[in-house]
């Protein structure tokens, strides 16, 4: 069969089900309303508790639960190569290291307010609002908003200088991530050209994943190839990583639970429906066997049947539970958990029609004409 063939039989047999869905408007009619039942029952349920988790977990996120910080005092060794080091270890997403913070001025106002400037290293500055590729390599500085305050420099526009005598140019303002509130008021002179010998204050790692952040720091913490160890300190989310892990563990199987139960509850139902349908219409199925509808095409016209009234239901249940949430002010759970509800009420529903299709295609077609 052509493939322009078996899309003829697939359209012929979606009309053979609508049809038949309309012309039995009681049981169609039925069906639809246990799916949209259960789609507002897990929307409005354990979507809403879904929502409630992305929301806290999102919450706990901006705490940092995925940073962990290297603080090294001035004798304790630490270089900026330690970058190229750390940079073999699995599981982290971001890193860079900041050298100790030296008190800055505006330079047309020498006498005016410091704010601590420190040099940055790292490939991937971009993290931190500084742009890739500056005109001038480790002579310009980025201000976030309150040092560019304290400078008084809200055009961004002149210079900073350091009580050790250097001058920047500050070109370009910066929002400073919440894992980088500590270092407010922030000036940062980004240095692309590093030597790897230049000492470093601080290192921050951000971790692909909160779970990873005790195996991290402890990797992290035996390439640091510093002189002196009891110099050095380390300050990680860890608790607030196991804090985070447990609330979606929590959340999460409640609302498995939920599912489990909404959706073995609306197959059951289903095939109590689709038995009932079945036995009412035994003539119907009699005389398209007599016809010479093969058991397969039986099976397919009902799973179809069942198919198109469930994504019926799971339309106008999915507007329905989207709207109930929306004026309730209640957090979306997000595209994709509806995706998964709808793809599992389909299989659900298919799959507690299979038997009721199998039985009606396994009656007999002059038995069946023979009913009175």
């Amino acid at each position: 069969m052509t493939v322009a063939g078996f899309r003829l039989q697939v359209i012929a047999l979606t009309r053979e089900a609508w049809a038949t869905s309309i012309a039995q408007p009681v049981a169609s009619g039925v069906t639809v309303l246990v799916v949209i039942g259960m789609i507002l029952t897990v929307m409005l349920t354990s979507g809403r508790t879904i929502g409630a988790e992305q929301k806290v977990l999102a919450s706990i996120d901006t705490a940092g639960t995925r940073t962990l910080q290297v603080r090294a005092e001035a004798d304790a060794g630490l270089t900026a190569d330690v970058l190229t080091r750390i940079a073999h270890i699995h599981g982290i997403e971001w890193a860079a290291a900041f050298s100790a913070p030296v008190d800055a001025t505006n330079t047309v106002i020498p006498d005016g307010a410091r704010v601590p400037a420190r040099l940055a290293y790292g490939s991937h500055l971009e993290r931190l609002g500084v742009p890739r590729g500056s005109p001038l390599p480790g002579a310009v500085a980025y201000a976030s908003p309150a040092a560019l305050d304290l400078l008084g420099l809200p055009d961004v526009a002149g210079s900073i200088t350091t009580t050790t005598g250097s001058s920047y140019d500050v070109v370009g303002q910066i929002l400073p991530p919440e894992f980088l509130s500590g270092f407010e008021p922030a000036v940062f002179v980004p240095q692309p050209h590093a030597t790897g010998s230049e000492a470093v204050a601080a290192l921050v790692v951000i971790t692909e994943d909160p779970a990873l952040v005790g195996p991290v720091s402890d990797a992290v913490l035996s390439v640091l190839a510093v002189d002196d160890p009891t110099k050095v300190t380390i300050q990680t989310s860890e608790e607030l990583a196991q804090l985070r892990l447990l609330v979606q563990s929590q959340l999460a199987s409640f609302s498995r639970g939920l599912v489990l139960v909404t959706l073995a509850t609306t197959g059951v139902l289903v095939a109590v429906i689709l038995f009932g349908l079945v036995m009412m219409r035994r003539r119907d199925f009699g005389r398209r066997r007599a016809l010479g509808a093969t058991r397969g095409l039986i099976v397919a016209l009902l799973l179809t049947q069942t198919a198109v009234l469930t994504l019926t239901g799971v339309g106008v249940g999915m507007v329905a539970s989207t709207i109930a949430l929306i004026a309730s002010g209640d957090p979306l759970p997000g595209p994709s958990f509806g995706a998964a509800i709808s793809m599992l009420t389909l299989a659900t529903t298919i799959g507690a029609a299979l038997l009721p299709a199998v039985f009606a295609s396994t009656r007999e077609p002059i038995r069946e004409l023979r009913v009175a």
